[in-house]
């Protein structure tokens, strides 16, 4: 069993190499709000992806230690940050395409769910 601390990592490459191909259809291709929506809304999903990270962590050390676990906070920034994201491309519309921004968003969960499937199989 993969622990959350190395699922984490390997998204993170996972990213970064996504994120360097965004980065080269930004600047290679007339589409540069779509990348840059595509860019900002990634750069947002890994945060929350770390706070995610972050927060299991903690609750995990303080179960281990039969301390009382506390579960606020960690939604609120995740959607406080989501909804920066959100406002910093309707802000700066030819800079950001917000469809891409929330595409850009979700990719870290939809490369968590293909890290998963394909765990699944390489191990079954």
């Amino acid at each position: 069993m993969h622990t959350l601390r190395q699922i984490f990592n390997r998204q993170k490459k996972a990213l970064f190499f996504l994120l360097a191909l965004f980065v080269i259809g930004w600047a290679f291709t007339e589409f540069r709000p779509v990348f840059g929506g595509l860019i900002l809304g990634s750069l947002f999903g890994l945060y929350n992806f770390w706070i995610l990270v972050r927060r299991m962590d903690r609750f995990n050390q303080s179960v281990s230690e039969g301390k009382e676990t506390k579960a606020i906070g960690g939604t609120a920034l995740r959607f406080g940050s989501g909804v920066a994201a959100a406002a910093i491309a309707l802000s700066m519309p030819e800079d950001f395409n917000l469809i891409s921004t929330v595409i850009g968003l979700m990719i870290p969960y939809i490369l968590l769910l293909i890290d998963r499937i394909v765990v699944h199989v390489k191990h079954f």
